[in-house]
């Protein structure tokens, strides 16, 4: 969820900044970019050089690099700027009163005043302090600029004191910008369900039943339903790809059954469902325990219907939004209109083998979009990380109309 993002930790000078190194790491292992201002008293609770080591960003603490005065400063509008998020963390009362108050004596304050990004703020300080009134004002006046304020949490104290005052933990702090973050997005608390892959039916222990689905559209729908703030179980059938996002459960299966078992695991408090999976529509009737022999010159395999796990789905449906996806490559649009109604589905996502740069195994797709009230739209040949962008837009406008 933070991968990619750029954020600004500002540490001010209380015993809770030995934290912001545990912090640092927990960030960078969530895939953002850190860049760190200390102010000159924090220094004297962490050190400059682990903090740079672990954001692998030089540590600024004052206006001019004093290493070359002449020719290079910390320009704090451009730090304001570069960032998409601030977190200040500890925020101690002194740090506290002059961003309420505007007052400007440092990098890290010049900085917050230019940040147009969303700023988080960690009080961290003793209980007299922290109930103190102008403290409370303090809180009131930056909440109501915008600022975010991550509460502070009771226990020891560097007094020895027991209460209110104390840093939220660097986890807690994650976790809390996490769900900032997902606040407001088109499916923030929705639950998506997504199929993707193909399935593998057993032959024997070294042959199988397969198809040439690669399982990119789906681990794209899962990427994007994430991005729109959606908690996501992925359930996937053999696949080289890999997924890491804090929104997205990725469960491995290899057969159909597994698949059916899986999805219908989740189904019941799903919101969106999206069976993107290329699943096989038979299996061998049985699976030899041994490798079989290459003896005759002919092998005849009886095969069996697979459970139709799209159906089953559309019977279940209650008030899950159903989507399905028809690969064809005659009559098109009759037989995933035909689709749509007979598998009681909410939509139905359409794609030809005729299409050019369409089908498996393609960095591509090109698809039409087809719901119920057949409504059709088309779409132009596109990535397939755009074409899922493109399936959620239609599927968010509906279930939000």
């Amino acid at each position: 969820m933070l991968g990619g993002k750029n954020i600004l930790l500002g540490i001010t000078g209380g015993i809770a900044a030995y934290k912001t190194t545990f912090l640092v790491r927990l960030l960078i292992k969530a895939g953002a970019s850190v860049k760190v201002i200390l102010t000159e008293s924090a220094s004297s609770f962490v050190s400059p050089l682990t903090l740079a080591t672990l954001s692998k960003n030089p540590v600024l603490s004052s206006f001019v690099n004093k290493e070359n005065e002449s020719t290079d400063w910390n320009n704090h509008v451009e730090l304001g700027l570069w960032a998409d998020l601030m977190i200040v963390a500890p925020a101690t009362a002194n740090t506290l009163s002059k961003m309420a108050n505007g007052t400007c004596d440092n990098l890290l304050l010049a900085t917050y005043l230019s940040a147009k990004c969303p700023v988080f703020f960690a009080p961290a300080m003793d209980l007299d302090m922290y109930k103190h009134p102008s403290t409370k004002t303090s809180f009131e006046k930056l909440q109501s600029f915008g600022n975010i304020m991550i509460p502070a949490t009771s226990g020891e104290l560097a007094s020895g004191l027991h209460g209110e005052g104390r840093m939220a933990e660097p986890e807690d702090i994650l976790a809390f910008v996490k769900q900032y973050i997902t606040q407001g997005l088109p499916l923030s608390g929705k639950k998506v369900l997504i199929t993707a892959g193909p399935t593998y039916e057993a032959i024997d222990p070294v042959r199988f039943v397969g198809n040439h689905s690669t399982g990119l559209m789906g681990y794209e729908l899962a990427k994007e339903a994430a991005r729109l703030g959606a908690n996501v179980v992925l359930v996937s059938g053999p696949s080289s790809l890999m997924i890491e996002h804090d929104l997205i459960e990725l469960i491995k299966v290899v057969s159909a059954d597994e698949m059916y078992d899986a999805v219908h695991n989740h189904y019941s408090d799903t919101d969106i469902a999206i069976c993107a999976a290329a699943v096989a529509d038979y299996r061998p009737k049985t699976v030899a325990d041994q490798k079989i022999k290459k003896t005759d010159d002919d092998l005849a395999i009886e095969l069996v219907k697979n459970k139709d796990i799209l159906l089953s789905l559309g019977k279940q449906k209650k008030n899950q939004f159903l989507v399905g996806f028809a690969l064809e490559t005659q009559n098109e649009l009759e037989n995933a209109k035909g689709k749509l109604k007979k598998k009681n589905l909410d939509a139905i996502v359409l794609n030809s083998l005729n299409d050019s740069g369409a089908g498996f195994g393609k960095l591509t797709n090109k698809i039409t979009f087809i719901d119920k009230n057949s409504q059709i739209k088309p779409f132009e040949l596109k990535s397939k990380a755009a074409v899922a962008a493109d399936i959620l837009l239609e599927i968010t406008s509906r279930i939000n109309a």
